[in-house]
């Protein structure tokens, strides 16, 4: 019987080709939704990334305006409302990406020592989740023990009665599809801006912020 179907319907069967293009559809199917896939997830990683660098640079620059005024005869103060301000206008800058769950944002005052000329970090701050420190030390670093030549790559250096906001923002990628295709690499942006304008700085063995009404959301703890 299998014989018998085979002569009558075997050469019909070969020269048959209407399943041919179902099937390699079928073949190349899983390929083109990989493909489709990896590409989503390099275009997202990009887009985070580019976010990341983004949220450096605001930081700075909304620091380093901090306390202008038009008032000359005014020397502004930052207070620690001023700077919370800043640090959550970042956060929610990344919150479509839950940057305060996988990031840090690590802002420094960079100031040179009017007694001994000495680059030091008269204070910093902090917001985000990530469990991450400064690369170039924390508060006070530089006016006591080793010098510093600044900070960044090629260093950057603070002049007499001025400062530095020096920003540096680390974020942990959460990729769309697990971590099949790039895993969940660090993404680390840094960013620094002169302050716009007269500020006071206060004494360098100070704290450099003053109280406010703020409840300092953002001290590096």
């Amino acid at each position: 019987m299998i014989a018998r179907f085979a002569r009558r319907f075997g050469g019909r069967l070969r020269k048959d080709e209407r399943g041919v293009s179902f099937m390699e559809f079928a073949l190349i199917l899983p390929i083109i939704v990989t493909m489709g896939f990896y590409g989503t997830e390099l275009a997202w990683m990009a887009m985070i990334n580019m976010q990341v660098a983004q949220i450096a640079t605001s930081v700075a620059d909304n620091a380093s305006r901090l306390g202008q005024t038009d008032n000359s005869a005014v020397t502004p103060t930052v207070t620690e409302t001023m700077v919370d301000s800043v640090m959550s206008g970042a956060l929610v800058q990344g919150s479509y990406f839950n940057f305060e769950a996988n990031g840090r944002i690590i802002l420094s005052s960079l100031e040179r020592d009017s007694a001994t000329g000495r680059q030091f970090i008269h204070w910093q701050r902090c917001r985000g989740n990530l469990k991450v420190n400064s690369q170039y030390g924390t508060a006070g670093k530089g006016l006591t023990g080793s010098t510093i030549a600044g900070m960044g790559n090629p260093n950057i250096a603070a002049v007499a009665g001025s400062a530095v906001m020096y920003v540096e923002v680390n974020y942990t990628y959460q990729p769309l599809f697990g971590s099949w295709f790039v895993g969940q690499p660090n993404f680390r942006r840094e960013a620094a801006y002169i302050i716009r304008d007269d500020r006071n700085l206060g004494t360098s063995t100070g704290s450099g912020v003053t109280p406010g009404t703020s409840t300092a959301k953002s001290l590096c703890t």
